[in-house]
């Protein structure tokens, strides 16, 4: 494991060049972590097995990994707990990386060759030496973005977009409390929150963490394990409340963030990290959101095209951000961490074989930011 400063983009080493990955002759085999049986542990629920190289299908692209961000979601592949598409076994897990396309499906074969961020098909077998990633969920990434900066941009900083600009709406001189504010997108939305222009509340479980916070601009950072986040907004905003809550945490602090919006606020609703349980339970009373004046809004990160998204929406009711939206946030991301407006939060680097390890930190809330495995 290398940890890294947070605040040092000198810090952050050149990527390889893309052009030798692609160029190479694609192996037969390769190495992949994967789950035979769920269990908590990721040290001995994951076993490093040699598996088949797969071959990409129409609209598909194979990614040669260069890294691999490690996600909390990707927990729910390993200890088989709530998720919302259960996957055979056994499983590699891994919902995010970043790398270059060394084999395309048909339609797709422009994409050869480029330096990608991609979520994997169906969110998992990113944890491997190869990964098939939908064209759909998948974002080229200059080579002038070094790594492992590159790697951490795609999950938080689209998730951030989502929620801050795509349904808040959020303007300067507004105000927004974002929970888990020391991890990826919390970070991510903390930068982002403060180029628009708004007033931060950030909320953290450690003195360290909520440094972190004010290093990144926070306004107000709140260590939730020594006080009360709802007593320090009402009090900062003169029992007024925020314009926006950024919630990735879920129901710990469903209850209270509510009590933080102010009229006509947005309640984002972004995840679950508190108990993934939650997920599916009948969780939200209609009263105490018609008494909070709020407006609530859902935020998924799930692209698809005009072909696929209409065919979601009859059949189960969702709505799929389009692919196109995702490929304006990734430009605007781009141009953004090129100003250095924007910087992804490295809490630390680690290798291939140390990603159970890895995931057991991640489980325990002992990291910070992103956690990046760079790949030989």
């Amino acid at each position: 494991m290398s940890e890294r400063s947070l605040s040092d983009p000198d810090a952050i080493p050149a990527a390889a060049d893309p052009t030798d990955a692609a160029t190479r002759a694609l192996p037969e085999f390769m190495q992949a972590w994967r789950v035979h049986a769920w269990g908590p542990d990721p040290n001995e629920a994951m076993a490093l097995d040699t598996i088949a190289v797969p071959t990409p299908a129409a609209g598909e692209l194979l990614v040669r990994a260069q890294a691999i961000p490690l996600n909390l979601n990707d927990m729910e592949r390993i200890n088989g707990e709530n998720m919302m598409v259960r996957p055979e076994l056994p499983v590699t897990p891994g919902m995010e990386v970043m790398g270059v396309v060394v084999a395309c499906g048909d339609g797709v074969e422009e994409w050869l060759g480029r330096r990608v961020v991609a979520m994997p098909k169906l969110a998992t077998g990113g944890f491997a030496e190869y990964s098939i990633c939908p064209v759909v969920s998948s974002f080229e990434m200059p080579e002038d973005i070094p790594l492992p900066a590159a790697a951490a941009l795609y999950f938080p900083y689209h998730l951030a977009w989502l929620g801050l600009v795509d349904r808040a709406a959020l303007e300067a001189g507004e105000s927004v409390l974002i929970h888990a504010a020391a991890g990826g997108s919390g970070s991510a939305a903390i930068q982002l929150a403060k180029h628009i222009g708004a007033t931060v509340y950030a909320t953290a479980g450690s003195d360290e963490k909520v440094e972190l916070c004010r290093e990144l601009g926070a306004d107000v950072a709140i260590n939730y394990s020594r006080e009360d986040f709802q007593s320090v907004v009402l009090e900062a905003t003169h029992n007024k409340g925020v314009d926006v809550v950024f919630d990735n945490v879920g129901e710990a602090v469903m209850e209270k963030s509510m009590n933080c919006v102010a009229y006509n606020g947005r309640y984002l609703m972004m995840g679950f990290a508190s108990d993934k349980r939650f997920a599916d339970e009948k969780l939200i009373v209609p009263r105490r959101v018609l008494m909070g004046n709020m407006k609530l809004s859902g935020v998924l990160m799930a692209y698809a095209n005009d072909v696929v998204a209409p065919m979601m929406k009859k059949a189960m009711g969702w709505n799929f951000c389009p692919d196109s939206l995702g490929q304006e946030i990734m430009a605007r991301i781009v141009e953004l961490v090129r100003a250095k407006k924007l910087k992804p939060v490295i809490g630390e680097t680690t290798t291939f074989d140390a990603i159970p390890a890895a995931m057991a930190r991640m489980r325990d809330r002992k990291t910070t930011g992103r956690v990046v495995v760079l790949v030989d």
